[in-house]
Order: C-alpha cells, then structure tokens, then sequence
C-alpha cells in the first residue's frame, strides 16, 4: 500500500513538473511575442559578424549586408474590394450653382450624379519581418482599408495576415503572419547614423521582385508634412537618403553596412510620384517602440511635452510680431497650455528647450523624435534657457488627456474621427426628423475623413437601424462592428434629399 502511495505521489510530481515546465513555455512565448532577444540573431545573419569579410565596418562591399537582409523583406499586395458610394453632394449655395442649376456637372460629364461603384482596387507594398514568430512591420498606408493582405516571402511562400495594429501618427502598422522559425532583421540604432554614411534600401518597388538600392544618409530629422494627411497629431523626424525608392518600395527596409535595420522607408519627394533623388525613412527607434506598444498594448502610448512651438521657416516678420527671439540652439516655447506636461513642471512661455535627457534638440522634429520613445507616465529631464541662464527640470510625461493613464484601443466612436452632437430640436423640426446625430467637425485620419461625407451631415441609420441620439448610434455601430464597412443614411439639413454612405469602420485606432 506504501508503495502504491509512493508512486501516486512520482506520479503526480512528475506531471506537475511537466504542466509547469510546458505552462512556463507557452508564458514565455506570450510574453515574448514580436520580441527580439538581445543578442540572439536569426539564422539569416549565420556567418555574417566575426568573419573576414570587412562587411562589418562600413566597408564598399554590401554583399554580405544584402544576404542577411533581403530573406526578412516581403512583398505586400492588397485588395480593396469595390463599393457603391452615393455621388449625391448638398447643392452650393453659390453664384455657379445658382446660374447653371443643380445638374451641370452631372451632364457635362455624363450620368446623374447618383450612387456609382468604386472598382476594386489592389495595391502593392513591402514589410519587414521583426521575430520569428511573424510579425511584420511596414507602413500604415500600405494596408490602411484593405480588405485582404497577402504576403510573399523572397522564397515565394505566401501567406494571409492580419492587421494586429496601426499607428497613422508615425505611417506604421504591425501585421501578422501564422508562421515560425522566419528570418528577421536585427535592429540597429538609428542615433548612430551619420550624415555621408552608407545604407541600403531593400523593398519590391514597381511589383518587381526584391531589389537593393544604395545611397548615402543625406540629412537627419526631416519634417516634409506627409503625416498630417492621416493623423492630426503627426510624427515625423524622418531620415533622408539617396537611396533610390519608387512606388512599392513603402513599408520596406533601410540597412546599415552591418545588416541592421535603421528605418523603414516611407515616402518620396517627387514632382512627379517616382524617384527623384530623395527618399525618406522613419528611424528604427521610432519604430521599435511603436511595434512594441501595438503588440503589448494594441496601439500606441504616445506621450505629449505640452508645448506650442514655432514651425521651421518663419520669416524675419513672424518672428517679430509673434516675439519669438533670434533662437538658434534649442526650441522656443511659444505657448504652455494649461495642465500639460511642461505647465506643471514649471515650463514658461519664451523658454528655449535645449535638451531631452541630456540629448540636444535644435529642432522641432528632433524633439518630436525623442518625446516619440518615451509613454505617459515616463518621466525626462528637460534642459532649457531662461533669461540666458541654463536650467533643468524633472518632467512627467502624459497622453493626449492629459493624464498618465494607458492608452486603450480606440473604441468604435473614437475611430469615426468626428466630433459628433445630438440634432437640436430646430433643426429635427424643420427638416422632419425624429432626431439624428450631426457631424460636427470632421478630423483627420478617421473613418468619416475617408468617406465622402461632409461637416453638417445629419446621420438618422446606420444599416437601416434608427438613430436618434449618439447613444443610438453608438450601439448601432458596437453592434456592426464586425462588419468592416457600413452604411450611414442622413441628410443635409436645407437640402431635402437623403444621402447614404459606406464608412468603414474595423482596423485599430491612434
């Protein structure tokens, strides 16, 4: 009987080991999960660091370079499936539209100006494999609406990924592919590349197959304004290159001499939409803590100094009336609203910022680039000039809330961007209505920018459910949201007709 209690007791020992054992692993994979171990490499860079080859010190030879990193650069093509959008738009209360009567478009150009069809639509990018298990980052304009993401390895695997997360802000999102034991590039250190130094951009541009170009790092910190079209708080202290990109090459990687991942290419100055000598990349240390915010968190925590400040390019003149001084140091503080970051640490209008955690800033992209790595609730020190004399102080860092709480996934309100508000009664009465909800104010980057409907839009459906009130339309919408795209119906308050839109409204938030 002892004996038989005795291996009851091995028995369960050993199989409790085992649930702990194999418990512990799959934890381990969890918590690891788009992580890249320091000083584990992939076997694409096997044979790479430590030779002979010279390839590790920014020697003329990229051979080496490009066989470690074009296995972990992958082709993305898309599909946008078509839709029928309503064409109908308010008739302007304007001279023309007052002469030549409502139609004059719709006959100039031929048919009514009814609902049409929006052909499907497919488009080609690249991406980058960060870790084994998967997961890939590229642009947010790559797959920002599609419907359907396919990706080809350089060995002509394909595979189906979702979006796991998207940050327009900084262009990038974090895609996933079901797979294992993937090549990946190692990230670099985006603060050690010089001006002159060598790089490589890596991507699949005019749906060619993988190709390598090479340039030369050509300026740092560069704001070109791109952003602001998805997002109206925008990231941008992008590194510029020779490097030749052209349309295909987004979402794809930028290389150091040793293999690393510096940046992720993003756009182009062009005249005319293909390569014309510049090419502009978001620094991989931007990158790393957007992906790791998206994988941990399902978006970004992004953090806020709470300053207004001068934008590069002000005249002698707008200085002048707007009393900034002759700054060339730092950053000048042109405002500090109230209950922000910099208010509550004592940061004054007329202050001239010149360092973030020791590290210089001179302009505003590069104190943009610096605030980007850092969440609320991180605290900095913060050097700055007043009255000639050169302080620091401790600040705490906080979101757009302004407080230091986690960021949640924005939730389906959020993700229309609009500042939206209950019909008022005069309104409803004067144009027969129940009720409805107006757009009010229509921001950047959100389900409503994208479709067609305007500021004054009264939303009375959503799917042919009634709405009446924002609380109406936020469950009709929690209860389509699976769904991808829906249908807004309203009108335009004065103008009659009714109006029906699709809006999509899935994909993650800011």
């Amino acid at each position: 009987m002892k004996l038989k209690n005795a291996l009851a007791i091995v028995a369960i020992s050993a199989a409790t080991a085992l649930l702990s054992v194999w418990g512990f692993g799959r934890y381990q994979e969890y918590r690891y999960a788009g992580m890249q171990e320091p000083g584990k490499l992939p076997v694409n860079y096997a044979g790479f660091f430590n030779n002979n080859t010279g390839a590790a010190d920014n020697s003329f030879n990229f051979t080496q370079a490009c066989a470690a990193a074009t296995p972990a650069v992958v082709h993305i093509k898309t599909r946008t499936k078509a839709k029928q959008v309503s064409n109908n738009l308010p008739k302007r209360s304007d001279p023309l539209s007052d002469f030549f009567g409502d139609n004059m478009f719709g006959d100039l150009f031929g048919g009514s100006m009814g609902p049409r069809i929006i052909p499907e639509q497919r488009a080609s990018g690249s991406g980058v494999i960060i870790s084994e298990d998967g997961y890939i980052v590229t642009n947010n304009h790559v797959v920002d609406g599609a419907d359907e993401i396919n990706i080809t390895l350089p060995n002509r695997k394909t595979y189906k990924a979702t979006v796991v997360g998207t940050d327009p802000s900084s262009d990038l999102a974090v895609i996933k592919i079901d797979a294992k034991g993937l090549p990946y590039l190692v990230y670099g250190n985006s603060d050690e590349a010089k001006l002159g130094q060598w790089v490589l951009a890596i991507g699949y541009p005019l749906n060619l197959d993988v190709t390598v170009t090479a340039g030369i790092i050509s300026a740092k910190a560069r704001n070109i304004d791109i952003n602001a079209r998805q997002s109206n708080t925008p990231i941008e202290s992008f590194i510029q290159t020779d490097a030749a990109v052209n349309p295909g090459n987004s979402g794809g990687a930028l290389i150091n001499t040793r293999g690393e991942l510096i940046g992720i290419n993003s756009a182009i100055a062009s005249p005319t939409g293909s390569y014309a000598g510049y090419s502009y990349a978001i620094p991989v240390n931007i990158v790393k803590k957007v992906v790791n915010d998206i994988i941990k968190y399902g978006t970004v925590q992004r953090a806020f100094l709470g300053i207004s400040y001068p934008k590069d390019g002000l005249s002698d003149e707008e200085k002048k009336q707007a009393g900034i001084k002759d700054v060339t140091n730092g950053i000048y503080v042109l405002d500090v609203p109230a209950g922000g970051a910099a208010a509550e640490a004592g940061i004054k209008k007329g202050d001239i910022i010149t360092n973030i955690n020791g590290v210089a800033v001179t302009t505003g992209p590069e104190m943009v680039e610096q605030i980007a790595r850092y969440k609320p609730g991180d605290k900095i020190t913060l050097g700055y000039i007043r009255n000639g004399e050169q302080k620091t102080v401790n600040v705490t860092l906080k979101n757009k809330a302004g407080n230091t709480d986690v960021v949640k996934v924005a939730n389906v309100m959020d993700r229309l961007g609009a500042d939206l508000a209950n019909v008022d009664k005069k309104t409803a009465d004067a144009n027969n209505l129940n009720g409805g909800v107006v757009v009010k104010k229509i921001q950047p980057g959100g389900a409503i920018q994208k479709s067609r409907i305007q500021e004054g839009f009264v939303i009375t459906a959503v799917n042919g459910i009634e709405v009446k009130t924002l609380d109406d339309l936020k469950a009709a919408l929690s209860s389509a949201s699976n769904s991808g795209t829906v249908r807004f119906d309203g009108i335009y308050p004065g103008y009659g007709d009714s109006y029906s839109y699709p809006v999509r409204i899935d994909g993650g938030g800011e």
